[in-house]
């Protein structure tokens, strides 16, 4: 039996795990057909916080009990904070920026500029959790535990007091509903498997080997299977209906037919600001540092990719806070389809040629 996981483990590691966004595309496709589209997003939806909890932590765990946590791994968890901090003030400046353009008030502008500012938060867990595997898994590790803390703690704290702001002659029953406990619990929770395991190793020295082969196997298979659950789950995420040709025209402002600032404007906004903006500008700033030395391959591989993740599927748990639900969901999608095969590109070239 450890023999056959031994074999699997090959074909859920690396690159091979990619794929799995097409198969939870098309099984999911095949399920709403049977149970319904509504049904099986309500069960995904369940299933997201079931990786989140439950796998993502033992496998970002088990990196760390395996790993040397010095003075490097501290300067680039601080060059990470840096750069997480950069992405959200240059969303906010980006909205200030777009709403000037449309003359935006009142409500409509809060919502747009919320909107954007949520949707800078990428897909580095499910997405990104793909160079976990890669020769740069330290570093990615470092990403996801610090992108949770942003996503689930600070950027829903931003959200509340503007939201406060807002309302302050609001009745109270119409305030938002704070992010519901688990979700401002989980960045946390997934720290604490960070800073046991950097502990426990560095305490004790213990590594996943000193367990015993067959012990060893079944907990890397375990954290393993993260990576294609994570990357099924954002593949079942994705709607037929958003991939038409009509919407493609929409997206690329080639069919317009609304005023300057509609729904497809927002998406549009979002989307170049994900895809373009933020990636373009991060290389600008860091492909220097790299050629002078100043950075590390390891550092400039896991940033750059990081920069063109897709708008992560985990957002939509935010809409509660004041988020336009529709160009949040558009965005996921359309970012998902563009950045994908982006990241599969880069890991491919990064790991031959850095």
């Amino acid at each position: 039996m450890l023999d056959i996981l031994r074999d699997i483990l090959t074909y859920i590691s690396g690159l091979y795990t990619l794929p799995w966004i097409l198969v939870g595309f098309i099984v999911t496709i095949i399920l709403a057909k049977i149970s319904g589209r509504e049904k099986i997003d309500r069960i995904m939806k369940k299933i997201g916080l079931i990786i989140l909890y439950f796998f993502i932590p033992v496998l970002v765990f088990r990196i760390f009990l395996n790993t040397d946590f010095g003075q490097k791994q501290i300067e680039f968890a601080i060059v990470v904070s840096i750069i997480v901090f950069f992405m959200y003030i240059l969303s906010y400046v980006f909205a200030r920026y777009k709403v000037k353009i449309w003359n935006l008030k009142g409500s409509k502008r809060r919502l747009f500029i919320k909107t954007v500012l949520t949707n800078q938060g990428r897909s580095s867990a499910f997405i990104g959790g793909a160079l976990l595997t890669s020769p740069w898994f330290i570093e990615a590790a470092i990403y996801i535990a610090l992108v949770g803390v942003a996503l689930f703690a600070i950027i829903p704290y931003i959200l509340s007091y503007m939201h406060k702001k807002e309302s302050k002659n609001v009745e109270k029953d119409k305030h938002i509903k704070a992010l519901p406990w688990f979700l401002k619990l989980y960045p946390w929770y997934l720290l604490a498997f960070v800073i046991a395991a950097v502990a426990i190793h560095s305490i004790t020295g213990i590594k996943t080997s000193d367990f015993g082969k067959d012990l060893e196997t079944i907990i890397l298979f375990y954290s393993a299977i993260t990576i294609p659950a994570a990357l099924y789950y954002v593949g079942a995420g994705i709607h037929p209906k958003d991939i038409k040709k009509s919407e493609l025209k929409k997206l690329f402002g080639l069919k317009k037919n609304n005023d300057s600032g509609d729904h497809w404007d927002w998406v549009r906004s979002i989307f170049i600001l994900i895809v373009i903006i933020t990636p373009v500008l991060t290389t600008l700033i860091f492909f220097p540092l790299f050629m002078f030395g100043f950075i590390s391959s390891a550092w400039f591989a896991v940033i750059i990719i990081n920069s063109v993740l897709p708008v992560t599927s985990t957002n939509m748990f935010l809409l509660p806070y004041g988020i336009d639900k529709k160009s949040t969901a558009h965005s996921i999608t359309w970012t998902t389809i563009v950045c994908v095969p982006l990241v599969v590109i880069l890991i491919t070239i990064f790991g031959l040629y850095l």
